[in-house]
């Protein structure tokens, strides 16, 4: 063996056909053969729905900002205010509550940031958060700690990823916790929490609850209402819709200091034009995602078993990751398996699956390419040779039996090479 993860072979443009479904990419033994290609990866973004499409392009075709007081503005404006309306009403909140950002970043940036800047006093600077959190929570409290003051109590997990109740009910009863941070189903792992637990014990504690609800929406049932959180997370892109819109649904009455200031839009929590074209794509997006919620979420459930069971059999000693009970669908996400392959590197494992026309992840998007081990396996308990032979794959509305019989097919012989690549390279380190 040369050393080489995949096969030499040339790499066409992509096809202008919908990700997931039919799109091809030219890789391939035979010079004129062209790979499908098998998307696996929906938990990073999923592919634009049509009616979110045409939305998006309907809105774009006038002109008009939101905030001008001219016709065209007013026009504009109302496109952004029934978007909040539909949004509100498919989450069950009020239109009042729903602010829009650029995103998940920036709304779990927001929450974190300033929920703690309006409670902080010098004897409350407790910032309580899940140690499983993605980096858009746990960098943001970080900060705080680095250069606000705060003093971070990191909630612990089980081996399944799951946190601990009973530690986080202890801590918000002492009465210096600004906020606590615990994100509804976690990114990598597909855990669910108990997020109705957290956020009543929180509200008993009288310390505001956020919780970063991107994979949750339109893989989980969705009551703001009944939740009863001061502050929760989605994402536009994870649903259907465009890059570069998210929300935060805050409570009218919880008090936060601004992140970024400026022209005073969103009730002055957030400043900034918004974008009506996008923000109409993303109201379509919210409300397919909770009308089609049950019956995707079930159907998509049994590809992932069919998924997890052929992985394990075709795979001996791959571990699977998170909630074990995969009959069980308030124990985590419906579409995700996430699987460790002792003996791997989980970017060799992923480039030589990239090879065989198979998109999945190492976990987080956002923190792809980056060569550390997965904090949310370590705080399972996890040890870091293991964490780092992992790999992520996440199944969405386009998701086929084909996809699972393609990567079942192709997994044994990528793992094979994976672990005779990781053998040479601790050879050669010794």
């Amino acid at each position: 063996m040369d050393g080489s993860l995949v096969d030499d072979a040339s790499v066409d443009a992509p096809t202008d056909k919908p990700i997931g479904q039919i799109g091809t990419i030219g890789h391939s033994r035979e010079p004129h053969e062209r790979m499908a290609r098998h998307y696996l990866d929906h938990a990073a973004t999923t592919p634009m729905l049509p009616a979110a499409r045409e939305a998006w392009l309907s809105a774009s075709s006038a002109t008009g900002n939101p905030s001008s007081l001219h016709s065209a503005g007013r026009a504009a404006r109302r496109i952004v205010e029934e978007a909040r309306e539909g949004i509100a009403e498919a989450l069950r909140t009020r239109p009042s509550s729903v602010i829009f950002t650029a995103g998940g970043t920036e709304s779990d940036n927001l929450a974190v940031k300033g929920l703690f800047w309006a409670r902080r006093t010098p004897s409350r600077r407790r910032v309580l958060a899940s140690a499983v959190e993605h980096h858009a929570v746990l960098d943001p409290v970080e900060w705080l700690a680095a250069h606000e003051g705060a003093e971070v109590t990191w909630l612990g997990v089980d081996g399944e990823g799951r946190v601990d109740v009973e530690q986080l009910e202890r801590t918000v009863a002492d009465g210096d916790v600004t906020l606590c941070s615990v994100m509804w189903a976690n990114n990598e792992v597909g855990t669910v929490q108990p997020v109705a637990a957290i956020a009543r014990a929180c509200r008993q504690a009288g310390v505001p609850f956020h919780t970063d609800a991107v994979q949750a929406l339109g893989a989980l049932p969705i009551d703001l209402a009944a939740l009863g959180a001061t502050a929760v997370t989605i994402s536009s892109h994870k649903v259907g819709g465009p890059f570069g819109i998210g929300n935060l649904i805050l409570d009218p009455a919880a008090s936060v200091t601004p992140v970024l200031h400026g022209g005073g839009q969103e009730r002055e929590v957030r400043s900034g034009t918004l974008d009506a074209p996008g923000i109409a794509a993303f109201a379509v997006a919210v409300r397919h995602a909770v009308a089609c919620q049950q019956q995707q979420s079930a159907r998509i459930r049994v590809l992932r078993n069919e998924l997890v069971a052929g992985v394990l059999g075709a795979v001996p000693g791959a571990v699977l990751n998170g909630a074990a009970d995969l009959q069980d669908p308030g124990a985590r996400l419906p579409g995700n398996a996430h699987f460790s392959f002792p003996g791997c590197e989980g970017d060799a494992l992923l480039m030589l699956l990239d090879a065989s026309g198979i998109d999945c992840s190492t976990g987080s998007a956002c923190t792809a390419g980056i060569p550390e081990p997965s904090h949310v396996l370590l705080a399972m308990g996890v040890d870091e040779r293991t964490a780092r032979a992992s790999l992520r794959f996440s199944l969405g509305a386009a998701s086929t039996d084909e996809d699972i019989r393609r990567l079942i097919e192709v997994l044994p012989g990528a793992v094979e090479r994976a672990a005779r690549a990781g053998q040479i390279r601790v050879r050669a380190a010794r």
